[in-house]
């Protein structure tokens, strides 16, 4: 019986390794497109931060370099840059409670980009944080200030980055009123309930974040994971089909949050689905649902007017990919 035990062990280990090398294939054919992008994005919006081409890539480029794949450093250092000084033009405004082009959504997504590329604190985000602590007080939480989904419609994406920044850049004179922030917000969080697959996702971060009860959170996670479709992959919308964007968010929300290692099964799932959805040039495409609000730009993602929630969709799916690697030693 030991015999036969160790005979299907072996038998089976040269499958786990396949499944690793195809999931590095997998990521590593998305890297290139996405430092290249990213690379274009800024120098076509030289005067905006976006979170498609610089906010997420550098989650992106950070968990992927976590897991020993060879990440242009310059250009990380580039995006990091690039983000500082645009909150730095805008310091006045956010002392003042104006903030910039994007309110609490940008804001909150610059400090934590900031905070994902190890950026250390000073007066910019200093300045960012007493923004974000007097604005929309009286909402308990943040909202964003456009439509635009799937990842700028939602008051849960928007708290979550917001509660972010305030966590990790809150200066010592801001600790107390960032603690009733914090505790305000996860009052509301606990009180409303989610909607769309991006209001499960974000509301499961937004409670591990404004550190809530664990059977909350708990709850929250088995809700994200009732959403899960049979194929192994999470729709925006219930009338939708199943997308890289909402895929993606849900598996890096998940286990971010502990609330599943990527050894489960639900996990393991979703990065099959994600695996099987790549095309052959190593992107992702997401169909656009929202109306463009600012010029269009080619970024060199490919899909053409869908091609900045293809990106965005991207660094997701290619962060959940990377997570479920082990960790470069």
């Amino acid at each position: 019986m030991q015999r036969l035990f160790l005979l299907i062990s072996l038998m089976a280990l040269p499958c786990l390794a396949a499944d690793e090398a195809v999931i590095r294939a997998t990521v590593a054919k998305s890297l290139p497109l996405l430092e290249r992008s990213s690379i274009i994005g800024i120098d076509e919006r030289s005067n905006c931060f976006t979170c498609h081409h610089t906010g997420l890539t550098v989650m992106m480029f950070v968990t992927a370099r976590e897991r020993g794949f060879k990440v242009d450093a310059a250009n990380v250092q580039t995006q990091l840059q690039f983000t500082a000084d645009f909150l730095a033009k805008g310091r006045a405004n956010y002392l003042l409670g104006k903030g910039q082009g994007g309110g609490p959504f940008t804001a909150g997504s610059t400090l934590w980009t900031l905070k994902l590329g190890g950026w250390k604190a000073d007066a910019t985000t200093a300045a960012v944080v007493e923004y974000l602590l007097g604005h929309q007080q009286e909402l308990q939480h943040w909202q964003p200030p456009s439509n635009r989904p799937p990842s700028e419609e939602s008051p849960f994406s928007t708290t979550f980055v917001a509660l972010e920044g305030l966590k990790h850049f809150g200066t010592a004179v801001q600790q107390e009123r960032v603690a009733a922030r914090i505790t305000a917000a996860r009052e509301w969080l606990l009180k409303t309930p989610a909607s769309s697959t991006e209001d499960h996702v974000f509301r499961l971060w937004s409670l591990s974040a404004a550190t809530a009860d664990q059977a909350a959170i708990q709850t929250a996670a088995q809700n994200l994971l009732r959403l899960q479709r049979e194929d192994g992959g999470w729709g925006q919308l219930a009338d939708m089909g199943t997308d890289a964007y909402a895929t993606g968010t849900a598996l890096v929300a998940l286990h971010r949050t502990g609330s599943v290692t990527v050894e489960d099964s639900a996990y393991q799932r979703g990065v099959q689905w994600l695996l099987n959805a790549q095309l052959p040039d190593g992107s992702w495409h997401v169909v656009t649902r929202s109306k463009p609000i600012q010029k269009y730009f080619e970024s060199g993602y490919p899909h053409g007017k869908d091609q900045f929630i293809s990106i965005t969709a991207a660094c997701w799916a290619t962060t959940a990919l990377a997570e479920a690697l082990p960790a470069a030693k």
